[in-house]
């Protein structure tokens, strides 16, 4: 009993100090969720301080529950981060295998593929919505031009006029932003599910692969048999990881239309704590009811995968 004593008595202290890091905020979202706390009100000025007096129930609930807002960014949400983890995954596992062979330069090429996941969310923003994306100074405004311009081209110039002349997509739109967000991030992001599947790959067991290649099986039947089942622990854990990071996404979708069709939940709840906290919080409560609920479904996901 003393050896299980001592080393619980000095975890102690950690674990009381997480449980208060994590117990205080979500009690005053809870408590702010429950009355009505605007900070600038000027017919209720009481209304402006947190107090029990002005107790709503689940008023804040229900207008949030009510507002057209709330679902549009709920169902960005759930649309931005699939999109994301469905590429991030594909890319990720087709890459890696591809770097997975001997080649000259593979360490350079490996450590290009890695980097983009070391950016800052807010210069990625910056650095696609600006130079790469924008109609007019950016790389698609520029590649588009090119090729418009080839239809003025000597002896190549009647063949591309036959084509319609192509207009630059503006990636700030309410059509297109969800898009422009779920390009920077799954360049950030692909290289996170590079570094995981490659290290898993160095595990694979080879002659397995040998015995496959001796009895006559394609390429693609050793990736379909051999690759892939080898690979779904990683890939579990790679979805587990990125959709708890994605749901919280806000720098990017600051920086490209600042919510304009693209807004999701944590944007949303951004816009509402600039005056009614009550509802922001109740906002909240929300999200931490999604992000459970995709946790758990993920965890369950993992640990099935990682039992079989």
């Amino acid at each position: 009993m003393a050896n299980r004593t001592i080393p619980r008595l000095l975890q102690t202290p950690a674990v009381v100090l997480l449980l208060f890091w994590m117990l205080i905020p979500l009690g005053m979202t809870l408590f702010f969720s429950f009355i009505r706390y605007v900070l600038n009100n000027l017919r209720n000025p009481h209304w402006t301080s947190p107090s029990i007096e002005n107790w709503r129930g689940f008023g804040n609930y229900q207008f949030v529950w009510g507002q057209d807002s709330f679902w549009l960014a709920m169902k960005n949400s759930l649309v931005i981060v699939t999109s994301i983890l469905f590429l991030t995954v594909i890319l990720g596992v087709l890459i890696a295998v591809l770097i997975n062979r001997s080649f000259k330069g593979r360490g350079i090429v490996r450590v290009l593929l890695i980097s983009p996941f070391f950016v800052m969310p807010a210069v990625n923003g910056v650095l696609w919505i600006n130079m790469i994306l924008d109609p007019v100074l950016g790389l698609q405004g520029i590649a588009v031009g090119a090729i418009n311009d080839l239809q003025n081209a000597p002896l190549v110039g009647w063949f591309f006029s036959l084509w319609p002349t192509l207009e630059p997509i503006s990636f700030r739109a309410t059509q297109t932003s969800s898009i422009a967000v779920i390009m920077m991030v799954v360049w950030q992001w692909t290289p996170f599910a590079i570094l995981i599947f490659m290290t898993s790959l160095q595990s694979e067991d080879q002659q397995q692969k040998e015995a496959a290649v001796l009895d006559g099986a394609s390429t693609w039947s050793q990736f379909r048999f051999l690759t892939l089942p080898h690979l779904g622990r990683p890939i579990a854990i790679v979805v587990m990881i990125q959709a708890i990071f994605h749901l919280s996404l806000y720098a990017e979708i600051e920086i490209v239309s600042r919510g304009n069709g693209n807004k999701n939940l944590p944007y949303y709840i951004g816009e509402l704590v600039n005056n009614n906290i009550g509802a922001a919080s109740a906002a909240g409560i929300f999200a931490v009811i999604l992000a459970n609920i995709v946790a758990i479904f993920l965890l369950r996901m993992v640990g099935k995968t990682l039992m079989e």
